[in-house]
This record gives structure tokens, C-alpha cells and sequence, in this order.
């Protein structure tokens, strides 16, 4: 299957009404294939005011029919600028398997990036309690706390960004008023405990393939209350080289977490 994408940088505030609609309806006809019920939330809601702050990519088959979406929230940070949030990614279970969601996020961050600062950087943010969408970010982008290829304590910009998402930025990141954040590890307690995004820690359907990564994050979280860890890193052009050096990292990783225990 050979995909499409199209790349929509904050279509509420610059598309007609009737692209708005048929936009809208695409996102929401992929997400009803992802979701038993559609959440009121991000570009699901599908008005020109939820799609004003988004960068959006989605991907349809030769055929034309769409196939999977990323909506990413643009966060406007003091002292920091626009911050993404990398947000909600929607893939129908046809097209997965394909490495799809990863098209969807390097195609919106390579242009966004192109466009803006080809040789600067793109601060990110991601929340999830998804093991395979919190090994993707580890993987994929620089300098991510947590992740176990970065320090162990947060830098200043990390810190900033996550106190602004805790205090202002709830909303757009679907975590509940009570969630309570760990500003040391950098996980959401409760953050969506009995919503459709609630994972079970077993569920292999959303465990990544690098078992390491699913141990580092799993072992950060409880799962029956709901946790998220929230991830703040950076893209920028090399962060694909890198990517490449943290793929060898991984199976050190790996080996290190299978060794068994010397006895005494």
C-alpha cells in the first residue's frame, strides 16, 4: 500500500469552509476506526476553531481514501516559543504495520522545520502511557526526558515546558484536573485513568518492538491508576543520524536488561 500526505499547517485559520468540513470528516471517519467511541477532543472535534492551532498530516491510499492522521498542537511557551505537542496519531488496522505513523510525524516536522528554522531546532512534547509511542519519541528525537539516552534529571528548558503544560496546557493533552505531575520523573499520575486512552501494561498491541524501551517506561508507570509519562525533547535535521546511533544503543541496551544476576 503506497501512501499520500498531505501536510495542513493550521487549516482552521486558513481554509474554506467546505475544506474544513472535508477534512474533518476524513479525521473522523479514521479515528472511528481507532476508537469504540470518538472522544471530544483534538482535531476529532472537527471545528475550524480546534484545527486553528494544528499541525495536521494525513495520508490516504492510492485510492484516495484516508488511511491515518497526526494532529500536532502548537503550545506557545514563555522564555521557550512555540513548543509541538506531538498529540494524537490515528491509523486504520488496514494500513498499520507499514511504518505509517512514523511517515505522518517526519513528514509534518520536516516541513514545519524547512519552513521555519531549517537549521534550528523544534523543541516537542509528547504524553502518553502507549510503550510503542514513548519508545518511537525516545528513538526518534534528542535530548528526551525521560529516556534512558538522555540524563537522568531534566534540563531548565525541560522544566519550563513541562510546568507550562501542567498549568496551562491540560486541555489540549487530554489530562484529567486531578492527574497529579512528578516533576522528577516526569509522569502524569492518573492522567487518564477510565478514558479511551487508558492502556492495559500487557496489551502487546501497544508495546514497542525494542523490549528495553517497553521496560524503561513500563517500570515508570502504574498502569491501573492511569499514568503518562510526559516526554520533552528536540528535533532537528540530524536528529536522523542520530537516530541511527540510538538504534545501536538500544541493543546494548537490550543485552544489559537480559543478563542474568551473578550469583555469589
Amino acid at each position: 500500500m503506497n501512501f499520500i500526505i498531505e501536510v495542513y499547517q493550521k487549516p482552521g485559520q486558513v481554509l474554506s469552509d467546505e475544506s474544513i468540513d472535508g477534512l474533518a470528516r476524513d479525521i473522523r471517519e479514521i479515528a472511528g476506526d481507532c476508537f469504540h467511541d470518538l472522544p471530544h477532543y483534538q482535531a476529532i472535534v472537527g471545528t475550524r476553531s480546534a484545527l486553528s492551532d494544528k499541525l495536521i498530516t494525513l495520508a490516504r491510499d492510492e485510492n484516495g481514501t484516508p488511511q491515518g492522521f497526526c494532529s500536532m498542537v502548537f503550545l506557545n511557551i514563555e522564555d521557550v516559543g512555540t513548543v509541538l505537542h506531538l498529540g494524537l496519531t490515528c491509523v486504520r488496522p488496514e494500513a498499520r504495520g507499514r511504518r505509517l505513523t512514523h511517515l505522518l510525524v517526519k513528514k509534518a516536522l520536516t516541513e514545519y522545520l524547512l519552513k521555519q528554522n531549517p537549521f534550528g531546532k523544534i523543541w516537542i512534547s509528547n504524553c502518553a502511557g502507549v510503550l510503542s509511542s514513548l519508545g518511537n519519541v525516545a528513538m526518534h528525537f534528542e535530548q528526551v526526558f525521560p529516556s534512558p539516552f538522555y540524563a537522568n534529571c531534566p534540563g531548565a528548558t525541560h522544566l519550563k515546558i513541562a510546568r507550562a503544560i501542567n498549568d496551562r496546557f491540560r486541555q489540549e493533552m487530554y489530562v484529567l484536573p486531578d492527574a497529579v505531575l512528578d516533576e522528577e520523573r516526569f509522569v502524569f499520575q492518573g492522567s487518564v485513568k477510565d478514558t479511551v486512552f487508558h492502556k492495559e501494561k500487557n496489551d502487546l498491541a501497544y508495546h514497542h518492538r525494542k523490549n528495553g524501551l517497553n521496560r524503561f517506561y513500563a517500570n515508570m508507570m502504574n498502569f491501573e491508576q492511569g499514568d503518562e509519562v510526559l516526554q520533552i525533547g528536540y528535533f532537528r535535521m540530524i536528529s536522523v543520524v542520530k537516530y541511527i546511533l540510538r538504534q545501536h544503543r538500544v541493543k546494548q541496551l537490550n543485552r544489559q536488561q537480559e543478563r542474568p544476576a551473578l550469583g555469589l
